[in-house]
């Protein structure tokens, strides 16, 4: 599957804006304007004002109504939250160059709010998923006691851990002993 460099950043930021739940990490990751503002900077998220209340209010919509995208039960599900997203958005499709990045389309209105921004830009990118056929990368980690979600850019779709270095290795640790306790509490012959 071919993916762009736009779309794959705007599943990242997809991915992260998703994580900041308290329904994925157990506490508001984004309380206030404040760590909205931060998000927006480590997330470099281009042609953004000064944001508001209503922006972070809007932020906290939109990343709702994206988490269903993750658990719907088909592509027809998926594609109906998805166009309902991008249509409230009010996409306005338009090229740019700017920072470097080369010619790249952007799908939200020059210095839009923040919202319809994130609804526009990451809508599209779940839309590109859809299109192509590949939902099942969209995913929730497989760790019992994890609830966040990733996007499985993996050749072979094979991906089932948030963080291999943390939700994955604690599994595997664990089966590990539990294999040993099992083999020691086997009595040898």
């Amino acid at each position: 599957m071919l993916i762009t460099h736009d779309t794959e950043c705007a599943l990242s930021i997809l991915v992260e804006l998703l994580n900041t739940s308290p329904d994925a990490c157990g506490s508001e990751l984004l309380p206030d304007i404040a760590a909205l503002e931060a998000f927006v900077v480590r997330q470099e998220i281009s042609e953004v004002d000064s944001l508001t209340a209503a922006d972070l209010r809007a932020v906290h919509e939109l990343r709702a109504q994206l988490r269903v995208v993750f658990s719907a039960g088909s592509t027809a599900e998926a594609s109906e939250l998805v166009n309902a997203v991008v249509a409230a958005a009010g996409t306005t499709p338009r090229l740019t160059d700017h920072d470097h990045h080369g010619w790249h389309i952007h799908y939200f209105a020059p210095h839009a709010a923040l919202g319809d921004h994130l609804a526009a830009e990451l809508g599209m990118a779940l839309a590109f998923i859809l299109m192509a056929g590949e939902r099942e990368r969209l995913r929730r980690c497989e760790a019992p006691d994890c609830a966040r979600v990733f996007v499985d850019l993996s050749r072979n779709r094979s991906r089932r851990y948030c963080d291999s270095r943390t939700c994955g290795n604690r599994l595997h640790v664990a089966a590990y002993r539990a294999r040993q306790r099992s083999a020691e509490s086997v009595p040898t012959p």
